[in-house]
């Protein structure tokens, strides 16, 4: 399917945060906290879109407060932490913002993101180093890696699709 048929419904993002918005990997610090680095790209592309009108929200397994002020910050008002269910989550979310699954990229990274990513009725996209099992069952498979600009590149994909990405 071309990305112009499969991005053009698109209203919403949504992702997982551990290997997508970042690159997986964390830093266990002495005082116990757990620190992860984001990709300030990723973060302009996020902003971009809001301002655009798009519907962005986060479903991760993840607890850390760290995480929700950072996305947050970016403007992003569905964060679901410490989630062990991400399709219930996925389902109550699509509800409230009124659209239909079909009109949502859904980015995940590893098996977790499973059940809401095999789904028919959503565009699953992954970032270019996810698990195998998410790599064959999404539409999409970023060339970057997770943390390193994949959330970016799904959304500038998409907005450039629909004509929205404008350059100052």
């Amino acid at each position: 399917m071309s990305d112009r048929n499969l991005f053009q419904p698109i209203r919403a993002f949504l992702f997982d945060v551990d290997g997508v918005f970042t690159d997986g990997s964390l830093l266990a610090l002495e005082s116990g906290e757990q620190a992860r680095v984001f990709n300030i790209k990723d973060g302009l592309a996020v902003v971009k879109a809001l301002q655009a009108g798009y519907h962005i929200g986060v479903i991760s397994g993840g607890t850390h407060e760290g995480v929700r002020r950072r996305l947050s910050g970016l403007g992003i008002q569905h964060i679901y932490l410490k989630v062990d269910d991400k399709l219930a989550v996925f389902h109550e979310l699509v509800r409230q913002l009124g659209l239909g699954p079909q009109e949502v990229v859904y980015m995940g990274d590893d098996l977790p993101d499973y059940p809401v990513m095999s789904r028919d009725d959503v565009v699953a996209a992954c970032p270019a180093d996810a698990v195998e099992e998410i790599r064959q069952i999404s539409q999409y498979v970023a060339s970057r890696p997770g943390g390193h600009g994949a959330v970016r590149e799904v959304i500038e994909r998409v907005m450039k699709t629909q004509q929205t990405w404008t350059v100052p």
